[in-house]
């Protein structure tokens, strides 16, 4: 049983600060912030908190399955992450052999001890617990553990060792060359081509970098993740998967066009995005996959493009979006739902298996939980995951930082500029880190 309680503060934005300092108490933590985004399409909640662990499930082998029987054990708020290496259980002609370097399991959930929800100016902190007496008395720990906790933001954020790319750039040109050639014989349409910038013998502190990353970016799926020594830094703009009851809803990305402080420059830039026949052909075939995934797992006729090529502004970059929705059988369950959507087609591309295998040819390197998913379950079974994207991680064990970015490579696409687009979704990483 979670029982919510009502939980007054004067300065959210500072206790937001408090709560991000607790994640240095705990071996597993969760923060999930919409940034208060404004018109976001089916965007439901503000900040969520998830605080140490009453209950984990952590595995690599038969993860579905075991996630499954984990939700049915617990019927609870559950946060977690799937990796994007579960396409190899979900397809068995799929592997993944390259270095991986942050070493995170393939899915992972926990059953927070805390959940806190702030939403609307309200803060409510839910307590799981067998009685009315022991939710006080956690909830009065809960008090105590916060009363303790100054929020620091004065953060060192720099990183003690020099960034390096994973490939060069004539080295990330060549391979998109070899990219296109695929296309012209037809083995895909498009494909999505991640590079990775890496710095070894490193340490960072992470609430320091995500502060100043999610103060750079105020995205609308950002996330920060602590799973023991491993941790996620993410400024997502995207969401993978929303389930509503019985409707999902998938929003992906593709087209992206930088922001500039002129703003009439600006106002150029995001209607040239809008009107550009490459970004349109990129996006719309995207969406042509979502809704093939959808369609067999949705009821007869009910998949639907809700709104096409929407451009939205972020910190950084303008983006485009299209958002399809699909009615599903109200018994579907989470496993079957992401057998027949995961990953997600804006970080593969089209077809989608090809496109994998090609990735796992071309890519140096393993993505693991970047081009994943992280977010929440709800006790009713409805959930909400993004795409990380725009994202750090960082293995402090191993002392290695991992940011990845891509773009997706058609037939008219220039290397060069792919390049360049990569490097502006680094930006905001980098900046995070100098």
């Amino acid at each position: 049983m979670r029982t919510f309680y009502p939980f007054p503060v004067s300065d959210i934005e500072t206790f937001k600060l408090q709560l991000v300092e607790i994640s240095n108490q705990v071996t597993h933590f969760c923060y999930l912030d919409s940034n208060n985004y404004p018109n976001y399409p089916y965007s439901t909640f503000g900040s969520l908190f998830a605080i140490d662990a009453v209950d984990v499930i952590s595995v690599t082998k038969n993860c579905l399955e075991q996630f499954d029987a984990f939700q049915q054990q617990h019927q609870d708020w559950l946060f977690g992450f799937l990796n994007y290496d579960l396409k190899n259980e979900i397809e068995p002609s799929l592997e993944s052999t390259k270095i991986d370097n942050i070493q995170n399991p393939i899915l992972h959930f926990f059953v927070p001890k805390y959940l806190v929800k702030i939403e609307n100016g309200k803060v409510e902190v839910g307590i799981r617990s067998e009685s009315d007496g022991e939710s006080e008395s956690l909830l009065s720990d809960f008090k105590n553990l916060i009363s303790f906790i100054k929020p620091l933001t004065t953060h060192d954020s720099r990183l003690t060792s020099e960034i390096s790319n994973r490939i060069s750039k004539q080295d990330y040109v060549s391979t998109i060359e070899k990219i296109k050639t695929h296309i012209q014989l037809g083995d895909i349409y498009e494909l999505n081509f991640c590079q990775e910038f890496y710095a070894e013998n490193a340490e960072i502190n992470p609430i320091s970098v995500f502060q100043k990353l999610n103060q750079l970016s105020k995205a609308p799926f950002t996330s920060f993740f602590k799973n023991k020594g491993n941790y996620l830094m993410c400024a997502s703009p995207e969401r993978f998967l929303k389930r509503q009851n019985n409707t999902l809803i998938s929003q992906p990305i593709k087209g992206t066009r930088k922001r500039i402080q002129d703003k009439k420059q600006d106002n150029l830039l995001k209607q040239q995005l809008f009107f550009d026949e490459k970004e349109r052909s990129e996006n719309v075939m995207i969406v042509d996959l979502v809704r093939n995934d959808f369609s067999r797992i949705a009821l007869k006729n009910s998949v639907e493009v809700e709104e096409l090529f929407g451009i939205y502004s972020f910190e950084q970059v303008h983006q485009m979006i299209s958002t399809v929705t699909c009615t599903i059988p109200q018994d579907l369950s989470f496993s079957e739902i992401i057998k027949a959507v995961f990953p997600m087609g804006s970080m593969t591309g089209a077809p989608k298996i090809a496109a994998m295998q090609l990735i796992e040819q071309y890519e140096p390197t393993k993505r693991g939980l970047f081009s994943g998913a992280v977010g929440y379950m709800t006790p009713k079974g409805n959930f909400d995951f993004n795409v990380v994207i725009r994202s750090i991680l960082y293995n402090e064990q191993n002392q290695y930082v991992s940011i990845q970015a891509g773009s997706a490579i058609t037939i008219d696409c220039d290397a060069e500029k792919e390049y360049e687009e990569c490097l502006l979704k680094a930006k905001a990483m980098l900046e995070a880190l100098s």
